[in-house]
């Protein structure tokens, strides 16, 4: 199944719906596969980080420059992150090699 979303990726996924054209809090909620509760957490969250704000009139959330800002560096956290986890299985696959061909067997 899917696998566990931390703190920053949930706040990505939630800009990400966001986006530049805004959504609504039931098109955030469903796209970013949250439950009412924890969408409601992380909304407040980062409109007080300042990364989204809420158009009142239109009823919808906007990212702002600052959550551009954040994605394009999550974006490259993530990349780098990736990379350091595939380098890390590498590593555990080779030692389990290297133990298996040291033991008796």
């Amino acid at each position: 199944m899917g696998s566990y979303r931390n703190r920053l990726d949930i706040i990505a996924d939630v800009l990400h719906v966001v986006g530049k054209e805004g959504a609504k809090k039931t098109q955030i909620m469903y796209q970013a596969n949250l439950s009412y509760k924890v969408l409601t957490k992380y909304l407040t969250e980062v409109i007080e980080a300042g990364l989204v704000r809420l158009q009142r009139n239109e009823r919808i959330y906007v990212i702002t420059s600052k959550g551009i800002e954040f994605l394009e560096k999550y974006k490259k956290y993530s990349r780098r992150n990736k990379h350091i986890e595939d380098s890390l299985d590498d590593l555990h696959s080779k030692r389990k090699v290297l133990e298996k061909l040291s033991s008796n067997g």
